[in-house]
């Protein structure tokens, strides 16, 4: 243990998700052996993140102004919306430029070991969404573990009664992986979502 403000610094980095005790007191250490502008540039931009952004009106994606850049693209297709869990699965999804419509960021993912149910995420907004009959296809984008299978399935189940093409991302084995470590759920969507060969 430090003593007062470096324990302080080191404490608060813990909080950091990601970041162990190793880790945070090597970036307190790096702090205090940087320059002080540099250290003054990181402390003003996360004022100003604090400031300046927030969540996009429409799709809860992180945003500067009232909508983010892709709800207020014209461009985006209507009718089909993303579900994902967070922000950054938004941008994993937009890397892959197969997708041209607009998203929905729940905010999480049901998780009731952390008390997390349907009631803590964005469900009921993105149900309002759905009700103005523009929708026409959803894509459950949920990250393929108990929990993103979970909320997948919880939306799926509320989703078909209003009669809007529902599907899931495939999931399976990465490509260049080995069969001999991959966990048992990857393994079985592997199996679930195999395609056929032509030939």
């Amino acid at each position: 243990m430090y003593e007062g403000v470096i324990q302080d610094l080191i404490d608060e980095l813990g909080r950091l998700p990601g970041v162990g005790p190793k880790g945070a007191q090597r970036i307190a250490f790096h702090l205090l052996n940087a320059d002080s502008a540099d250290v003054k540039r990181l402390a003003d931009s996360l004022i100003e993140v604090k400031d300046k952004v927030h969540f996009c009106k429409t799709c809860y994606n992180v945003a500067q102004a009232e909508q983010c850049r892709i709800c207020a693209d014209v461009r985006r297709e209507l009718t089909a919306i993303c579900v994902v869990e967070e922000p950054k699965d938004v941008i994993a999804v937009e890397r892959t430029r197969e997708f041209r419509g607009r998203y929905h960021v729940l905010g999480g993912a049901i998780n009731p070991m952390e008390g997390i149910g349907p009631d803590d995420l964005r469900i009921k907004e993105l149900m309002m969404r759905l009700g103005d009959d523009t929708i026409t296809e959803v894509i459950l984008a949920m990250d393929p573990n108990v929990e993103g299978e979970a909320t997948a399935s919880y939306l799926a189940r509320i989703i078909k009664p209003m009669g809007i093409k529902t599907s899931r991302l495939a999931s399976g084995l990465p490509v260049g992986g080995d069969l001999e470590y991959a966990d048992e759920i990857t393994l079985g969507r592997a199996f679930e979502d195999r395609r056929p060969l032509d030939g």
